[in-house]
Formats: structure tokens, sequence, C-alpha cells
């Protein structure tokens, strides 16, 4: 059974598995990783989700203040021999909830065009396209994604 425990981004597991994120997303990106890279610090985040399988952690999540009403999802990540089993939504459900009890209002995204299932992901759990923003405006690769977050 897959739990979620809320932490930050002094969690070691949460950091072995950004470094475990970082290394696909290198080959992915390509040129472009280094671009990406700069927007993706994880030091100073205060909330951030690892799942748990038993003990075993595999995968995480982050959120991220954007604007006084808006989260931005962070960071999220399920181990590929993990991935199918729903881990994703449950770790984007918590964030969500995390968001909420916060005050914040939605939650935005960017993810790049190259990673096909995170873009399936989001729309699964009802969020849509929107306009690229702040950093990711002018850049072709880059998809952004808003939820109005309801209780």
């Amino acid at each position: 059974m897959i739990q979620s425990f809320r932490t930050n981004s002094e969690n070691e597991q949460f950091q072995k598995l950004v470094r475990e994120l970082d290394s696909d997303l290198g080959i992915r990106d390509g040129e472009d990783h280094s671009f990406y890279a700069q927007f993706n610090k994880i030091d100073m985040i205060k909330y951030a989700i690892v799942a748990y399988d038993d003990k075993t952690p595999v995968g995480c999540g982050a959120i991220k203040e954007n604007s006084s009403d808006a989260m931005e999802i962070k960071r999220m990540y399920v181990r590929p021999d993990r991935r199918g089993e729903g881990i994703a939504t449950i770790i984007l459900k918590e964030l969500e909830r995390w968001a909420l009890e916060l005050n914040y209002k939605m939650c935005l995204l960017e993810t790049g065009k190259r990673q096909p299932e995170a873009i399936e992901l989001y729309k699964k759990n009802g969020y849509t396209i929107t306009p690229n923003f702040g950093q990711y405006k002018n850049v072709e690769n880059s998809i952004c994604f808003e939820k109005i977050l309801t209780a």
C-alpha cells in the first residue's frame, strides 16, 4: 500500500529521488537540461512529499509558492519500475490537499513536451493547458498547466 509523507527538501529520501529525476531529465532534455535545471533547485522547498511502499521510497513531488493564490507543482517523479501504478496521482492529490490547507486556490506547473507520461498524468487529473508562464513564456519545449483547487 502506497503512503505519502509530508516533509521538506532536507529529507534524504526526497533528495535521492530528485537526483534520479534529474538524471532522467538530463537524458530527455539533452542540450536544454541546463536551462531547466536552474529553475529546479530544491534548497528551501518547505513542502515536499515522499511516497513509500512499505519502507521503500518510490516517488516524490513538491509545491512552492508562485503567487499569493497559486502553488507551483515541482519535482514530480516516480521510479521507472513503479510507473503505471497510480503513485504519481497519489502524490499529486496530496500536494493539492496541502496547497488547499495552506489557503492556495490554484496549482500550476510546467513540464516538457518530451515527457508524454507527465502530460497525460496532469490531463487525467483535471489540469488544463495554459499559456506558458514566467521563465517558460517563450520556451518551445515547455507546456504549462493549471488547476483550480476545490475542497
